[in-house]
């Protein structure tokens, strides 16, 4: 099932919104607060944001923009505002499609639809609470600044986001990075941790809140939410 978070200051339109959304078969999160919705997507994902513009505390423009540090979940901004200025500027923020009220419940649906459609292939790029990482170029950066992370460190660091609370051994992690004939040691996995936690710590990603060691097993990536 799809995950929709909707932002709106607003209750009577995100209950709207969900009575449209929810019989289409789309799991509605609802949030008042732009403020906190970015927080909550700094620690889980969703497919697509349903964005409100004028909202006190952080209006849809910071919102947008916050949201975009974190990664490329697709953003709708939805607002009873419409000049062409306003729909230039969020799809600058990084908006990907705009739409006014009051609107169409059946456009709506067909926007989602085809957002979701370009995004559904596989993505080459994982993205956590801000922390990006390219698998075609094999690059890691926080907020936009690159990491600097070996070939072993970058396999470590997407194995363990690819597979976040599972709990990986040493002889796990040997196996699957270095293969089943290298002739090497658990202490190996320990330098590299070490060194992943170092240039991530370094970075400003709060590694420590994540990364965790399971003693006596092994590490794994944990979700705060979880």
């Amino acid at each position: 099932m799809k995950k929709i978070l909707l932002i709106d200051d607003e209750t009577r339109m995100l209950d709207l919104l969900s009575l449209y959304l929810t019989p289409k078969g789309y799991d509605c999160i609802k949030m008042t607060s732009a403020f906190q919705a970015v927080q909550y997507l700094g620690e889980a994902t969703v497919d697509l944001v349903l964005l409100d513009i004028m909202m006190p505390e952080m209006d849809g423009w910071q919102a947008c923009k916050e949201i975009r540090k974190l990664g490329d979940t697709p953003i709708i901004m939805l607002t009873a505002r419409s000049e062409k200025m306003d729909i230039v500027k969020g799809l600058k923020l990084g908006a990907d499609d705009y739409i006014s009220k009051p609107f169409d419940e059946e456009e709506l649906i067909a926007r989602i639809e085809a957002i979701l459609r370009r995004n559904k292939g596989p993505s080459s790029k994982i993205d956590f609470n801000g922390l990006s990482l390219n698998e075609e170029s094999f690059e890691v950066s926080y907020q936009g600044h690159p990491v600097l992370v070996t070939l072993k460190e970058f396999s470590l660091l997407t194995l363990l986001l690819k597979n976040r609370n599972k709990v990986f051994t040493r002889e796990h992690l040997l196996t699957t990075i270095w293969g089943y004939a290298v002739a090497t040691e658990d202490r190996t996995i320990d330098s590299h941790v070490r060194n992943l936690r170092d240039k991530l710590r370094k970075s400003g990603f709060p590694v420590d809140d994540y990364l965790t060691t399971v003693w006596g097993l092994g590490y794994k990536w944990m979700d705060k939410d979880s």
